[in-house]
């Protein structure tokens, strides 16, 4: 059981999903504070069915849970796969949100997302924007599941007294990323298909949508210390803002990935294709008040993923890189 200053040292925490990218990240900022981090591959414990997870947290007993655990996407994947976004994700939250509470564990943290947020929400978005507006339609389902894992940790406070907050991570990218072009993230696939581009000697980088969207991007080892962070520091009914603060234009990111790349085409942009959410920046003046900043900045982060992405991939890696 944590004590009243929430140290983490000698406590047992749950990193559910700790295979993600996100999950993975809080392993390794977990390795310094001289705690238990346990874990669970989906072969031993499936984080949708109640009993699996209930007789699991009843063997491993942790004190603290913090669920990373998600299915997670970009635009093709939340339209093409509707149905499995809103039901992996609702399950999750509720099959462990309440096993936790049966089995007694006092502290847990939930990972949102940034798309729970109006689509027209003022810039930069607060925490009191949710609910307050239509969602963007492009992953309403991922975005309800989200909102609903939110809603759980207040209800789990307000009428069980557990010690349950709510963490809301802008767009990540890091290590451990999935650069799958169907699948993946506006930032990962940027990478894949800016690399694939040079290796081809493309002319031309096209990419989806008008490349005026605005996005707000933090590397996941940042996000991982800020969750930290929050264990350490924050208990509260309202969820918290996790961001860097700075923005930049889809076409902005693609040009500085084409460059760390090496690629010397032209970026282009196909405005048939949907752009999503017109700005998304969110207000992380909630954290920065508990004291934590980013360190990363983004051409730094890109410059490290990119790496992560050639060495993890084996691809050839050209003399000039």
């Amino acid at each position: 059981m944590l004590d009243s200053s929430h140290s983490l040292v000698g406590t047992r925490i749950w990193v559910a999903g700790h295979a993600g990218m996100v999950g993975s990240a809080l392993v390794r900022r977990l390795a310094s504070e001289h705690c238990t981090v346990l874990t669970a591959d989906r072969a031993v414990v499936d984080l949708t069915r109640q009993v699996d997870v209930e007789n699991w947290l009843r063997a491993a007993r942790p004190d603290v849970i913090v669920l990373a655990a998600a299915k997670v996407g970009g635009i093709l994947a939340n339209s093409s796969y509707p149905a499995d976004f809103i039901y992996r994700n609702l399950a999750i939250a509720t099959t462990v949100v309440e096993a936790a509470h049966r089995i007694g564990v006092q502290r847990l943290l939930y990972l949102g997302s940034s798309c729970i947020y109006p689509r027209g929400a003022p810039q930069p978005i607060t925490e009191e924007a949710l609910l307050t507006g239509a969602l963007e339609p492009t992953n309403e389902w991922y975005a309800v599941a989200k909102i609903a894992g939110i809603k759980l940790t207040q209800a789990y406070r307000r009428q069980h007294g557990r010690d349950y907050i709510a963490a809301m991570p802008t767009n990540l990218y890091g290590p451990g990323d999935s650069f799958d072009l169907s699948n993946g993230h506006v930032l990962p696939s940027l990478i894949r298909k800016a690399w694939e581009a040079r290796q081809r000697g493309d002319r031309d980088l096209v990419i989806w949508g008008t490349g005026t969207p605005r996005r707000e991007f933090l590397h996941v080892d940042d996000c991982a210390d800020a969750l930290v962070h929050l264990l350490k520091t924050y208990s509260g009914d309202l969820h918290v803002n996790v961001g860097s603060g700075v923005d930049v234009t889809i076409r902005e990111l693609a040009e500085l990935v084409a460059a760390t790349v090496g690629f010397e085409g032209r970026v282009v942009t196909d405005p048939t294709k949907p752009d999503g959410t017109p700005r998304k920046l969110m207000c992380s003046a909630r954290l920065a008040a508990l004291g934590w900043r980013p360190r990363i900045s983004l051409e730094e982060g890109i410059r490290s993923t990119v790496a992560w992405f050639v060495k993890s991939s084996r691809a050839p890696v050209p003399v000039d890189a």
